[in-house]
């Protein structure tokens, strides 16, 4: 199946809210407690997205009009690292993980931060989380660990970075 990539709209919200929960059960099952899955609600994100910054969410979408990934990015929320761009959250249905969208929505989030001005970004990703080599392969530098707590469990996660947008970018739309 073919899928294209395009900005989000408001009216995307429903379905982004859909790929954010059932990406969370699938990915984090077993990893995180069960009860913060349970918990996730439809609702909840789809109210989280419809007031996203509508030039800083982009889709994945089938010939069909459902949205299977999205990515959100924008300016660096800490200002504690030397990175002035962020990848906020990117998340595919289990369905198309593996098929090459994952790479489209980084590299769309690249670009979406270079048009912002943005040299730089960072990223956040549990350790656990079993696509953390999708990022790895893209060669980023660790740049800080921590720890998250969801229902009272620590999970160790590693920010990763890229300094120079315009290079991440070219070696994106290589492997595109």
């Amino acid at each position: 199946m073919e899928y294209s990539i395009r900005i989000a709209a408001q009216e995307d919200a429903k379905q982004i809210a859909v790929v954010h929960v059932d990406s969370w059960r699938t990915t984090y099952k077993g990893i995180v407690a069960e009860s913060f899955l349970e918990k996730m609600t439809y609702e909840s994100r789809e109210r989280l997205w419809a007031s996203a910054s509508p030039d800083s969410v982009v889709v994945a979408e089938d010939t069909n009009g459902r949205i299977v990934g999205f990515v959100s990015f924008g300016p660096e929320r800490t200002k504690e690292f030397d990175f002035d761009g962020e990848l906020y959250a990117i998340y595919l249905l289990k369905e198309v993980q593996g098929s090459g969208i994952g790479r489209k929505l980084v590299l769309a989030a690249a670009e979406g931060l270079i048009k912002q001005n943005h040299q730089s970004m960072l990223l956040w990703v549990m350790n656990a989380n079993p696509s953390k080599g999708f990022y790895e392969r893209f060669l980023p530098e660790k740049v800080a660990e921590d720890v998250y707590t969801i229902e009272g469990e620590d999970h160790q996660e590693t920010a990763l970075g890229w300094r120079d947008l315009q290079k991440l970018a070219a070696v994106l739309k290589e492997k595109v």
